[in-house]
């Protein structure tokens, strides 16, 4: 069975009957669970409204580094963050590709965001590009010993992966590894230990070969671990076993099906 650690249901475009169908599709995949990001603590309402009736849906809260327009306080991030119902904190992070002008808020957000990992014992779920510096110093600088958590959708170098990993955090992969110009993420993977790898589509973004071009879905999580097998040598069946259980490893609040 699959995880998909990180996918924006809310943001597919669907209605409730074609998400339905979408979560379904990815169950018959092998799918079990599938972790909704929030990327806006104001859409976290809404976000919560669509997939409230799904059982194998957890949800996160937070505000994506590019969207600092919808920057809150650490108190209302706090306050939103101890709803039962969220399993992590995030997405947060850096992202001084798409917007170096906006660093300042960026960092600021980002510091609140591991504060409130650290108050509620929720890991962090990190965005981070052409960052990597001031993301690792500033985990080093204010994460708690007991705060884990997740580079998600990792493009960085294996020097970034390997100093986060030290820090107890997980290393997610998308469906970019499986792009023929991925070559430099897919030697990434194969120096990651398998014990600390997660899996991801970032739905509705970047669905993996060979639905490139198309809108992603949870279901094409399959792909994304067909190929980081074949990269580790192992089967799918193994690296599926793996991934699963290092997702409920980190998101432990994540309800699991029962066997």
């Amino acid at each position: 069975m699959f995880v998909d650690s990180h996918c924006h249901l809310d943001r597919l475009k669907q209605s409730p009957e074609e998400l339905a169908e979408t979560l379904n599709f990815a169950r018959t995949r092998g799918v079990e669970h599938f972790l909704c990001v929030c990327v806006s603590v104001s859409d976290y309402d809404s976000m919560l409204e669509t997939v409230k009736d799904f059982a194998d849906v957890s949800v996160s809260c937070g505000v994506h580094p590019l969207h600092q327009e919808d920057a809150c306080t650490y108190h209302e991030l706090l306050e939103k963050a101890q709803d039962d119902a969220v399993v992590a904190i995030g997405e947060t992070g850096l992202d001084y590709f798409y917007s170096p002008e906006s660093k300042e808020v960026q960092l600021t957000s980002f510091v609140d965001h591991i504060k409130v990992a650290n108050e509620t014992k929720k890991p962090l779920i990190i965005h981070t590009r052409d960052a990597r510096d001031d993301t690792i110093s500033l985990l080093r600088e204010h994460k708690a010993s007991h705060t884990k958590g997740v580079l998600h959708c990792f493009t960085e170098s294996l020097e970034m992966a390997q100093a986060a990993i030290e820090m107890d955090f997980y290393i997610s992969i998308s469906g970019i590894v499986t792009f023929k110009s991925a070559s430099e993420l897919q030697d990434v993977v194969k120096a990651v230990p398998l014990e600390r790898l997660l899996i991801e589509t970032d739905s509705p973004w970047l669905a993996p070969v060979p639905h490139r071009g198309k809108q992603n879905q949870p279901g094409y999580v399959v792909e994304v671990a067909e190929f980081i097998a074949e990269l580790k040598g192992i089967s799918v069946k193994e690296l599926a076993r793996i991934t699963t259980e290092n997702f409920y490893t980190l998101f432990s609040l994540a309800q699991r099906k029962a066997a």
